[in-house]
């Protein structure tokens, strides 16, 4: 399976001609539809409509079909409906026009004062009078149902890239953990001589009553006190699972992005812990370094569905 982005964009139109008898005194329709759709990250799906009156009733239909198909993300859609009208305009015919006519004559009876018809108002009225409602719904929702799928192939390139950006970071997790093994022992070295060091200095102070022996054991017991201390082979152990356990999730891609999120923190809080058992300026730029990382692939796994 493919890893998704919960960015996307997508836009699609199309144009459809109502076809008008020769009895009608009307033009021919065109009515132009377009769809766009927008997808943001956000922690679950969230679905937001921007339709024009006339395709209101249409809202439950495009919401299944969204949900059948996305997982996550603040998801907009907005669609456009014009309508023009094309060829000769024909002349009302008779009856429509006796009909306005009865009609201005009982309106005056009532009402003297009352402005006369025009031309551009009989017109007007003769084109409404006659005018069906032209149904969309169809037509609608084969239209988001194509926007949908171009929406798709977005989010399915843009979670390529940020797959291909995650495994480059993952990867040099591994090298900056890969820095920090050997150094844990070579630190324990070197305070195990340093210790040994101040014991002999004090021994050089002492009166002399302190066996040799015993205060080389001393010195012993606190240079291994100190490696389980700041022994971070444990947190290095975990950090290696938590990075396969991310490649594994990239490899085989679906609904990953909450599994990631959680992934991250677990490997922003070994980062922490080998930071605070640091006892090496080195040690501690590994640690900063991965923390770096670990915040760059935070940030991108936001937007992973």
């Amino acid at each position: 399976m493919s890893v998704y982005s919960m960015t996307g964009y997508a836009t699609v139109q199309s144009s459809t001609t109502q076809a008008v008898p020769e009895t009608e005194p009307r033009q021919d329709t065109v009515s132009r539809l377009g769809v766009e759709i927008r997808s943001v990250n956000s922690r679950f799906l969230d679905l937001a409509f921007r339709l024009p009156d006339e395709l209101r009733q249409a809202e439950p239909a495009l919401r299944e079909l969204l949900t059948g198909k996305l997982k996550r993300g603040k998801v907009e859609v907005r669609v456009a409906l014009e309508s023009a009208s094309s060829g000769s305009l024909r002349p009302p015919s008779p009856a429509t026009l006796q009909r306005l006519s009865c009609l201005e004559d009982s309106i005056k009876s009532w009402l003297p004062q009352a402005a006369a018809l025009s031309v551009a108002d009989i017109l007007r009225i003769a084109i409404n009078e006659d005018k069906k409602p032209h149904d969309h719904s169809e037509e609608l929702l084969a239209l988001v149902e194509k926007a949908l799928k171009e929406l798709m192939s977005a989010r399915e390139r843009e979670g390529a890239r940020l797959t291909h950006m995650l495994l480059d970071r993952t990867a040099q997790l591994r090298v900056l953990a890969a820095l920090a093994v050997p150094m844990v022992p070579k630190l324990v070295e070197q305070q195990k001589a340093r210790f040994l060091e101040r014991w002999q200095e004090a021994m050089a102070l002492s009166d002399n009553t302190t066996l040799p022996e015993i205060a080389h054991d001393r010195a012993l017991t606190e240079a291994t006190a100190f490696a389980i201390r700041i022994d971070v082979a444990e947190e290095i152990t975990r950090l290696s699972s938590h990075l396969e356990e991310i490649e594994r999730l990239l490899s085989s891609g679906g609904e990953l992005g909450k599994r990631l999120d959680f992934l991250i923190q677990e490997l922003h809080r070994e980062a922490n812990t080998l930071g605070s058992k640091s006892a090496s300026l080195e040690l501690t730029r590994v640690s900063v370094d991965m923390k770096v990382l670990i915040e760059q692939i935070r940030e991108q796994v936001q937007n992973i569905e």
